[in-house]
């Protein structure tokens, strides 16, 4: 058989918080073992409604079981909990030093017990979401995203965290709710959403010699000195294994931390960038001109990526929808 914690679905210090506030008055044992805490929505009730008819009716039982419930509720109190008072009952004044201890365990068992996929009242949601994004994903989505989650849940705080490392330690331990990039790890557990698919272009400023005004083959690509973004050598990738097989390599001068920090060196100088041509939405790429690199790279799957043990909760849920949303959106829009 179940223990009392267990049928009722509350928290062990919920429960003792009930033991607490009847042993403090009545001296009533915590090693009692046959106590129901199933009483503790009809106490709820019966002390809300002072009304053992109301009570019954609001909890869907028949006035004379909850009238029994009722006495089950004095015998396990030791108080007489409601009494008469001409046509009404009145609370004694432990029931009424009870009352509102009683309504906030019975409202966080009733939380605590609700299906899976129930209504979330997002008007009410107060949540702080961490979210890991690169600089670029932030300015691309960020404004976006604010808009949709004030106007849907005004209460919500989105807190974007750097993006310094893949690693999945930080969604294993909670420390943030949602990733948004490339997956970068072996974390077979973790589960995505692919946002859109992306890709790598090169960039000028306007009126650089290698402006395509033709297509950029690789030699006049590699004739010109470069800039990447890297946190974290080695500062190369697969732009430059395809430019070794065919006999060639890029002269970097200068790496940086994020793509913003490229395209606006680029914009003010004769180097050559590489970033995802997402980077250059919302006028992004203003004094920059893209062109197609001269060799061919993977595609870039951008994804939503988060831990199994958030899969089912609804608050995340709608975190994630409205990310995917958003992206939606602005890959529909004009580029």
């Amino acid at each position: 058989m179940a223990h009392p914690r267990q049928r009722i679905g509350l928290a062990p210090d919920a429960c003792d918080a009930i033991m607490d506030c009847a042993a403090c008055t009545h001296g009533w044992s915590p090693l009692m073992q046959n106590v129901d805490l199933n009483l503790l929505t009809a106490l709820d009730a019966l002390l809300d409604e002072r009304s053992v008819t109301a009570a019954a009716r609001r909890l869907g039982l028949s006035p004379s079981a909850m009238s029994r419930t009722l006495s089950r509720l004095r015998a396990t109190t030791g108080d007489a909990l409601l009494v008469q008072a001409g046509r009404t009952l009145v609370p004694t004044p432990y029931a009424q030093a009870l009352a509102e201890r009683v309504h906030a365990l019975a409202s966080g068992a009733r939380e605590v017990l609700q299906p899976i996929g129930a209504a979330l009242d997002l008007g009410a949601l107060q949540r702080t979401f961490a979210i890991r994004a690169n600089d670029a994903f932030v300015d691309l989505i960020g404004p976006s995203l604010l808009a949709a989650v004030v106007g849907d849940a005004p209460q919500v705080r989105i807190c974007f965290v750097p993006k310094t490392a893949k690693d999945a330690e930080p969604l294993r331990e909670g420390t943030i709710d949602l990733e948004i990039g490339v997956l970068g790890t072996k974390a077979p557990e973790m589960k995505t959403r692919l946002l859109f698919k992306d890709r790598f272009v090169g960039i000028c400023r306007a009126g650089h010699p290698l402006a395509p005004k033709r297509s950029v083959t690789a030699k006049r690509y590699v004739a010109y000195p470069h800039v990447v973004a890297s946190r974290h050598p080695p500062h190369t990738g697969p732009v430059d294994t395809a430019l070794e097989k065919l006999g060639l390599r890029r002269t970097i001068v200068m790496t940086v931390p994020a793509y913003a920090n490229a395209m606006r060196i680029v914009a003010h100088s004769d180097l050559i960038g590489l970033v995802p041509r997402s980077c250059l939405r919302e006028g992004a790429g203003q004094g920059l001109q893209s062109f197609d690199l001269p060799v061919a790279t993977r595609p870039i799957d951008v994804s939503l990526i988060w831990h199994p043990r958030l899969q089912a909760d609804a608050a995340h849920r709608w975190l994630r929808d409205t990310v995917w949303n958003v992206c939606q959106r602005l890959q529909e829009a004009p580029r």
